[in-house]
């Protein structure tokens, strides 16, 4: 989309081209007030003490954002230590869960073991199996019973 640039009489820099054409003002007559279109206004005088009011409200702003900024990372460090805390009362929980299954378990084992006999009956046993075997052995021998025992 091209657009034409306006030439002529109503072109003038700087302002945008409207819908309606200006018309052109009456040529001056003798004697007749000129024709003002727009009213321009002076710039305000500029001093320095509207921007260093400007420059202290910035200053008084940023100084709160840093007190509120202080004010929530102390709030969030606070949080962190109440989590830590939380989060090493509940490993302890955990250690302490674990160490009464693990107390369970060797009750339970120790309950097993105990009907087990012990160290003296296990000797006892072997003694007079040892004893036995020997008596039975020497027995079948005088009983020639040997030959009872089919060959190979």
């Amino acid at each position: 989309m091209t657009e034409t640039s306006p030439t002529g009489r109503d072109f003038i820099p700087g302002t945008p081209p409207t819908a309606t054409p200006v018309p052109a003002p009456p040529p001056a007559q003798a004697g007749a007030a000129p024709v003002v279109v727009g009213k321009a206004e002076p710039l305000p005088a500029q001093n320095s003490a509207p921007g260093g009011d400007q420059l202290a409200r910035i200053e008084d702003k940023c100084a709160r954002i840093e007190d509120k900024y202080a004010r929530s990372e102390a709030l969030l460090s606070r949080v962190e230590e109440k989590v830590e805390g939380a989060a090493s009362r509940m490993n302890e929980a955990a250690r302490q869960t674990d160490l009464a299954a693990l107390r369970s378990e060797v009750r339970a084992i120790a309950d097993r073991t105990r009907g087990l006999p012990g160290s003296g009956a296990l000797v006892l046993t072997a003694i007079i199996t040892a004893v036995l075997t020997v008596a039975l052995t020497i027995a079948a021998q005088r009983f020639h019973l040997d030959a009872l025992i089919p060959q190979r």
